[in-house]
């Protein structure tokens, strides 16, 4: 291979890495955008309440949640959630709401794990319950690997690595759209449930730190940009031109 086709073949390998490292940085700034617009959210959802049916007709907002209605049987345990830097699972049950046919997946809170993982015994949930929450967007689901649930040794329990809406409806017989990608989080000054806050980013990166990395990308496909200039001018130097 002549000299010139070195090079021209490290001048592609250099703008294919710096083409990689710019778009992760763009996707860092898209996570930064999504979750800044999210928690804007926030401070106008806390000013009227409506029913689960009435905040699933703007899917893009959140909303403040009143409700009543009943837990479908099956529970999701979220694995891997931090809370206070001790490990444990985020509990999740089907809500059903008495005046509408389309049930929304509902938090219930936060349990620690033992050192052993052995799964928490859960109170039982029957009758109805009046709820109240934000409605909100799933948490963010992140590199699928594997399967999305798990089931375990307990009946109608499944242990999930990750909240996938349309994995669960399938899992509990539920058709295909009957589950929203929305969740409702539990306002923590109800008695029911388990240790929990309104955080809308819980286990996740904030906008800054998504724009920090943004930052890091771009100086790095840039940083290679200037690398492949450099050993360029010295090649030309080298053969006197």
């Amino acid at each position: 291979m002549t000299r010139q086709h070195t090079r021209l073949s490290g001048w592609i390998a250099a703008l294919l890495v710096a083409t990689l490292f710019a778009w992760l940085g763009t996707w860092q700034l898209q996570r930064m955008r999504e979750k800044q617009a999210l928690l804007e959210q926030i401070p106008r959802a806390q000013q009227g309440a409506v029913s689960v049916e009435q905040a699933l007709r703007t899917p893009a907002r959140v909303r403040r949640v009143v409700d009543r209605g009943h837990f479908l049987p099956g529970t999701v345990m979220l694995d891997n959630q931090l809370r206070q830097g001790r490990a444990g699972v985020r509990i999740y049950r089907v809500f059903q709401p008495a005046q509408t046919p389309q049930a929304v997946l509902l938090d219930l809170g936060w349990l620690p794990l033992p050192g052993d993982r052995s799964l928490p015994a859960l109170a039982p949930l029957s009758g109805d319950y009046e709820v109240r929450g934000l409605l909100a967007p799933a948490p963010a689901t992140g590199i699928a690997l594997g399967p999305a649930l798990v089931a375990t040794a307990q009946p109608q329990l499944w242990l999930a690595t990750r909240l996938d809406t349309q994995a669960i409806a399938a899992q509990l017989g539920r058709a295909a759209g009957q589950l929203p990608a929305q969740v409702l989080r539990l306002d923590p000054a109800l008695p029911l449930g388990y240790e929990r806050d309104l955080d809308l980013l819980p286990n996740t990166l904030p906008p800054s730190r998504h724009l920090g990395y943004a930052v890091q990308w771009y100086a790095m496909a840039l940083t290679v940009l200037i690398i492949a200039l450099v050993l360029e001018w010295r090649a030309r130097r080298r053969n006197g031109r």
